[in-house]
């Protein structure tokens, strides 16, 4: 179908019960034109440029409190149509994160659902993850892996890892997930996939010479829920189109993000 902005939209009702019955799907389009996905890639580099000494760039979690000039594509008509035809017309914006594994010393991510970390603060777990690939995302420097048909569930069982050469330091036990449902979701650069908060999900280290990042945007039917912020820094949730549903507090996109722990 066509937009307003005469871009094209590969969704149809195929797409969408796929999602539906197996918690994943895969999107083997560019999602932005040529040259807006390249000045994405762009201020990706000079953030990575920026990144403080000690810190991981696979840590580069909610940029866009940061860095307001992000709201360029997560608002962007091209993302909001891909999702709202998952979703909904009515969506909220809940977190995006660059996750970058550089060549050679890049961190597994353990399996997990997102649902389990986010338990607290939401009244139903219905966050869809648009995963869009800044590089090449394959098998061999650690492309995102899911396990088909989790989404039903979302609160597995967890043990530690080591938090050194993980990215975090939980990991759901082994005998709950079912490594016949494993899928490698490789993508070129420009594309993405999509999964459910509750799908179980991970990816392996990176041992190759080519770096990996992936820019999650996360969003949500805006009928969902915002519980509290909990005891760490303020958390705040946009509307990016449609109608809130849920009574929520929103913030402001424009205006600068201020921090507030309590």
């Amino acid at each position: 179908m066509t937009t307003k902005q005469s871009h094209v939209l590969h969704v149809g009702d195929a797409e969408v019960q796929f999602y539906r019955d197996h918690g994943y799907f895969i999107y083997q389009h560019p999602l932005f034109p040529q040259e807006k996905f390249q000045r994405l890639q762009h201020f990706f580099e000079d953030m990575l440029a920026e990144l403080p000494v000690g810190k991981r760039p696979e840590a580069m979690d909610v940029p866009h409190f940061a860095h307001r000039e992000l709201f360029e594509w997560l608002f962007a008509d091209e993302v909001l149509d891909f999702v709202e035809a998952f979703i909904g017309p009515d969506i909220v914006l809940w977190s995006s994160h660059f996750i970058s594994k550089p060549p050679g010393d890049g961190k597994r991510v353990p399996w997990h659902e997102d649902s389990a970390y986010w338990a607290p603060r939401l009244d139903r777990h219905e966050v869809l993850t648009v995963w869009l690939a800044i590089d090449d995302s394959t098998r061999e420097n650690g492309c995102m892996r899911v396990v088909s048909d989790t989404h039903g569930h979302g609160f597995s069982d967890y043990e530690p890892v080591d938090a050194e050469s993980h990215v975090f330091g939980l990991e759901i036990v082994p005998e709950q997930v079912d490594q016949a449902r494993i899928v490698d979701l490789e993508l070129s650069a420009g594309q993405c996939h999509i999964h459910h908060s509750k799908t179980i999900h991970g990816s392996d280290p990176n041992a190759s010479d080519r770096r990996r990042c992936g820019y999650t945007m996360r969003y949500m039917p805006a009928s969902v829920k915002v519980l509290f912020d909990g005891p760490h820094a303020k958390h705040e949730v946009y509307l990016a189109r449609g109608q809130d549903r849920a009574g929520n507090e929103y913030g402001d996109p424009m205006a600068p993000f201020v921090p507030v722990v309590g």
